[in-house]
């Protein structure tokens, strides 16, 4: 036992060496934000653009707004947030603005993932993303790439796997692209 205990550890070590590194697998319209660690931890609860940290663990107040932070794992709370990079719960009433990728849940206004991928949920009047594994639910949603739910008064998709609800639905690499109701992508 002790040997087999012995042997998965050292695997287990030796894995970061022959991980094959995500950077390279972008897609050449889509330029990735190169992602630095340096996160102050414990993490002091952040208000508006204090502290001067490019990652923030925690909680982030935005009041009234704050940009200055890259990297937010947590949660974001108050009127327009901003950052590179989020994964957690960002509740800001005006604006959830994510440049690059973001993980989980954005509600408010207009929510938006600029220029990567949204892994959760988006709840507002304005959602959009480049691409989407989950579900966005509000007036108008917009996104290039779809892979699960679309609700809404508008929803548009470049590519859809999944479901579109709402009064007009768009899926524009499809055979029916537009349609009523629903609107099913495969």
């Amino acid at each position: 036992m002790k040997k087999l205990f012995s042997i998965a550890l050292v695997v287990a070590m030796a894995m970061p060496l022959f991980a094959k590194d995500d950077a390279d697998k972008t897609d050449a319209t889509i330029k990735r934000i190169p992602r630095e660690q340096s996160a102050i931890w414990p993490s002091p609860i952040a208000i508006c653009q204090w502290p001067n940290s490019p990652d923030i663990i925690g909680l982030r107040l935005t009041i009234p707004f704050s940009s200055c932070h890259d990297s937010i794992t947590g949660i974001d709370l108050g009127l327009w947030g901003r950052s590179i990079y989020f994964e957690g719960i960002q509740l800001n009433v005006l604006r959830n603005d994510v440049k690059d990728y973001a993980g989980g849940l954005q509600v408010g206004l207009y929510n938006s993932v600029g220029r990567g991928d949204l892994a959760g949920a988006q709840v507002g009047l304005w959602n959009e993303t480049i691409g989407s594994d989950g579900l966005q639910l509000g007036l108008i949603n917009v996104a290039g790439s779809v892979n699960g739910f679309q609700v809404g008064l508008i929803n548009r998709a470049e590519t859809l796997y999944g479901f579109q609800v709402g009064l007009i639905n768009v899926i524009r690499d499809s055979d029916t692209p537009v349609m009523p109701i629903i609107n099913i992508g495969y």
